[in-house]
């Protein structure tokens, strides 16, 4: 009986990975696989659950960062990420002390402040480059 619900436990974490691609249930896979190969060769319940544990951990800590890192090699950011490296116009100045400043960029209008205390005041109508996003503000540098 144990043989079947490995396998199943395989099957089911296989699929939602292959639905999501998320890179999350692969490795819990992966160990489902090695439980079972280690519950074929007679190993305790115990060992089993041990095993699956082990392996998943192992393969999700070691391999998991790489994956990633290839995986969404080519992923273009999208939303307001995709904003960061853009330039933008100051069309109203930029005071980071008093939370004032606005800019455009694609059209639309952004509040801004600006990234680095040296820079906390940028006169209207400068070119300024897009560093981050803090919640709905843009964090900008001038060029």
């Amino acid at each position: 009986m144990l043989n079947i619900i490995w396998l199943v436990l395989f099957a089911v974490l296989l699929v939602i990975e292959v639905a999501t691609l998320a890179l999350t249930t692969i490795w819990f896979a992966l160990g489902a696989l090695v439980a079972y190969i280690a519950q074929w060769l007679g190993a305790p319940f115990l060992v089993q659950i041990v095993v699956f544990v082990i392996v998943s951990i192992v393969l999700l800590l070691s391999t998991r960062p790489i994956a990633v890192k290839y995986f969404n090699k080519n992923r273009t950011q999208t939303n307001v990420y995709s904003l960061i490296g853009e330039k933008a116009v100051v069309i109203e100045a930029i005071n980071t002390i008093l939370a004032k400043g606005r800019v455009t960029v694609n059209g639309q209008e952004w509040a801004a402040k600006a990234e680095t205390e040296d820079a906390a005041i940028i006169p209207k109508n400068t070119v300024v480059v897009i560093s981050e996003v803090q919640g709905v503000k843009l964090i900008v540098h001038p060029i």
